[in-house]
């Protein structure tokens, strides 16, 4: 691999510095042949303290990517401003999209009841404080109760290119449930065609002509009679699947009141978005997020 090089003009804005990439490579490597005169330790440092910003995008993973005309920015003395919001936290971002973890009861986008606590406005407000003229696209939706991984595109072009090649570009898609009673056989698959009635309520059918293919493999992780913690892979997207799908094989999730549930113990309906693997757009670059599965799905199973 060429070593990456030091562009001549870097200057120097408050203890800022911008270098310019001339050849591929990855952020760490970059950063030592940069700055020979810092320690790996000290390099490593500045990632894991935000001090260090890739095309503006703060970063800590010293494995990005690096393409050459990307600008690398250094802040030697503070690390840049960290995002919080109680809703929802950014676990990944670049010039191309934003990963989020979205939590429970918040809309992905807005209806005509509520504009503002959405997961876009959210996402929207924080992008625009760093590029007053900037934009995002939503490229898939969780609904209101299900919590987890959600992805934004900051070009609409890259929301095209992903929802146009959706089936291709993700790789894995897993959601975690808890569903009511134990599911027997323990592992197997929900194949039906999904359609959706005047009063918005999604539901299964067999004739093609008729609906959506839809198809979700799930696996029970454990049980204890009353309840079960399944993990559910898709294979299709549609809207409402695992929900129908689980009430189908009459084990409805947990606090699912619109498709079959009589209980809700935890207070929420018990899905979440657990993991996403897919190919990033622009770079090709193999991409997997994980949300940690809330403590009371399976707190709940284990309850006697």
């Amino acid at each position: 691999m060429k070593q990456p090089q030091r562009h001549n003009t870097s200057h120097r804005q408050d203890k800022e510095y911008t270098y310019h990439v001339e050849n591929d490579c990855i952020l760490l490597d970059f950063l030592l042949a940069t700055l020979k005169d810092k320690s790996r330790t000290t390099i490593k440092s500045y990632l894991g303290h935000r001090q260090v910003a890739v095309n503006d995008m703060p970063t800590t993973q010293f494995n990005t990517p690096l393409h050459r005309g990307d600008r690398v920015k250094i802040n030697f003395t503070t690390g840049y401003k960290q995002f919080r919001h109680r809703r929802l936290r950014i676990i990944f971002e670049d010039e191309f999209l934003i990963v989020i973890d979205k939590g429970y009861g918040l809309l992905s986008m807005a209806t005509k009841n509520e504009k503002t606590e959405t997961a876009y406005r959210i996402v929207s407000d924080y992008v625009k404080t760093n590029d007053p003229e900037g934009h995002i696209f939503i490229v898939h939706r969780l609904d209101r109760d299900t919590s987890g991984v959600m992805i934004f595109a900051k070009r609409q072009r890259i929301q095209e290119m992903l929802q146009r090649n959706w089936n291709e570009a993700v790789i894995e898609r897993k959601y975690t449930a808890v569903v009511e009673g134990e599911i027997s056989p323990a592992t197997g698959e929900v194949k039906s065609y999904l359609k959706e009635n005047a009063a918005m309520q999604v539901y299964s059918t067999n004739n093609p002509e008729e609906g959506q293919l839809a198809i979700t493999r799930y696996k029970t992780i454990a049980s204890n009679g009353r309840f079960s913690l399944v993990e559910l892979q898709l294979e299709t997207g549609r809207k409402n699947q695992i929900r129908v799908h689980m009430h189908d094989l009459k084990h409805p999730i947990i606090g699912d009141r619109k498709y079959g549930s009589i209980c809700n113990p935890i207070g929420r309906v018990a899905l979440h978005a657990t993991s996403l693997r897919f190919k990033h757009p622009i770079t090709g670059q193999m991409l997997h997020f994980e949300s940690i599965v809330p403590e009371k799905f399976e707190y709940i199973v284990k309850e006697k």
